[in-house]
């Protein structure tokens, strides 16, 4: 199970499920309604349907992709295409829908969401991938005759004039120049939305060098973490075991070389969990915070949909301690509950925002407290393509908003002397600097920076002046999470 708050406000449900009313039953799996004949090739096929539940219903690429995949039986080779060309659609979908406007004439939302879908898939099979154009061209019209049958001869045309001219000089024609507008160039050739842009420039203090380096790693295919569990797998034995590698940083992080990780044994035996190693070490770090007195009793207050949870559960398990575990929608909630099973973990369904009103969340009695908040998940932008175009900038208010509450209770929550960890998969400086700053002042507590660089392994490069530490793509190879954390002191 991945461990990313992005894409889920506090308290939501699953994310929906494709199909709804006016689907047939197999469009709830994510497929779209289909009319005359079925393409030749089942790795596009399966490729349109995830792409096409993703803008239809919302949903999530790596949820419905590995479901149709399983249900069209797909794998090796055809599973790895079909892979390819959903995550890098969603990924370059920005630029892809500028080059499609232009050749067919017309802006995209003109177009019929089947037949755009899969005019999307076809140009990027045509500028980003060696597919010869001939296939591109007809297999996405042999594509479109079953999702849109009256559009065939229109993507025909389309894809045509798309094939005519390279990526390079799309780029060249559609971009504005870097000097007259240097982040609307970046955002064409980078494939992110303009205020991602802007927002990744201000937290890394205004180097366009750098955020354009960032970009550039976001839009890499990005490599499977797996988390060794303490007390149950040895990170080296484990790499040996599923022909990975040990990780650069977390001492529990493994790098796995590729296959599906959920085939592997000490996933399906409980010895080790998918998770970024920026999750393991923002995690690690809290339990590295020098603790004078009791520490025994640890919480984390945004537990789903467990990875965080699973690896403080094995580390308490060593330690004589036992861990709280909240989580307030009910699915997740059974989730955490999977990824703690045998663990020394006590999981509530619960806000997280009703410590001191909760008999199981007393106020001034926890000695380790993590906040893992709900964010706009804009560090795991390579695991999570799609989402760099979901969110927008009206989501920062009630999201910060519910970031300073929930830290507002681990304040609360924990003992004078103990600490919290405020960590987001975001760097958004609304999101980290300036909820912890707010939230630490609206706490009611007397609180001090602790400074996070000495948590994190020794020799770490880029963590900054502290005390808050900023992980990276490009520079750690992590998903972008941030560290604070503070020490209660009355």
């Amino acid at each position: 199970m991945t461990d990313h708050k992005a894409d889920r406000p506090h308290g939501s449900g699953r994310p929906r499920r494709p199909g709804g009313p006016g689907y047939d039953r197999d469009s709830r799996t994510g497929r779209a309604p289909r009319g005359g004949r079925p393409p030749s090739d089942p790795a596009r096929q399966a490729a349109y349907e995830a792409i096409a539940a993703v803008h239809r219903d919302d949903a999530y690429a790596n949820l419905v992709l590995s479901e149709i995949l399983r249900e069209m039986r797909l794998d090796g080779r055809d599973a790895a295409f079909a892979t390819e060309l959903t995550y890098g659609t969603l990924r370059t979908l920005g630029t892809l829908d500028l080059i499609v406007a232009d050749a067919a004439g017309r802006d995209v939302a003109r177009i019929d969401p089947p037949a755009r879908d899969a005019l999307r898939l076809g140009a990027y099979q045509l500028l980003h991938t060696r597919v010869p154009a001939f296939a591109a061209v007809s297999q996405t019209v042999d594509l479109v005759r079953s999702v849109a049958p009256g559009a065939a001869g229109f993507a025909n045309a389309v894809l045509r004039t798309i094939a005519e001219t390279p990526l390079e000089k799309w780029l060249e024609k559609l971009a504005p120049a870097y000097d007259e507008n240097p982040v609307g160039n970046l955002a064409v050739h980078h494939n992110h939305p303009e205020w991602v842009i802007r927002a990744f420039d201000e937290a890394l203090g205004g180097d366009l060098a750098e955020t354009t380096r960032l970009l550039i790693e976001d839009n890499q295919p990005p490599v499977v973490h797996l988390c060794a569990r303490p007390g149950r797998a040895d990170a080296v034995e484990l790499a040996d075991e599923v022909g990975g590698v040990p990780g650069a940083f977390s001492p529990y992080a493994v790098y796995l070389n590729g296959g599906s990780p959920r085939e592997l044994a000490a996933i399906q035996d409980g010895r080790a969990h998918v998770q970024d190693e920026g999750s393991q070490l923002v995690a690690a770090a809290l339990l590295a915070a020098p603790l004078e007195g009791q520490d025994t009793r640890w919480l984390d207050l945004c537990a789903g949909p467990g990875g965080k949870a699973g690896l403080l559960g094995s580390i308490a398990a060593a330690r004589g301690a036992e861990v709280t575990a909240v989580e307030v929608a009910e699915h997740r909630a059974r989730l955490v509950e999977l990824a703690t099973r045998r663990m020394p973990v006590k999981v509530l369904a619960a806000d997280g925002r009703s410590v001191g009103r909760d008999a199981d969340l007393p106020e001034a009695s926890f000695d380790r407290v993590l906040v893992d908040a709900p964010c706009t998940g804009l560090g795991s932008l390579r695991r999570r393509p799609e989402s760099r175009w979901r969110r927008q900038p009206a989501d920062l208010p009630p999201l910060t908003k519910l970031q300073r509450e929930l830290l507002v209770a681990a304040l609360k929550a924990v003992r004078p002397g103990g600490v919290v960890a405020y960590v987001t998969c975001s760097p958004h400086m609304v999101e980290t600097q300036v909820t912890v700053t707010e939230g630490s002042r609206r706490s009611g507590v007397e609180v001090d920076f602790v400074d996070a660089r000495p948590l994190l392994p020794e020799g770490m490069p880029g963590l900054g002046s502290g005390p808050t530490v900023q992980l990276w793509p490009h520079r750690h190879g992590t998903d972008a999470m941030f560290l604070a954390v503070l020490r209660r002191t009355s």
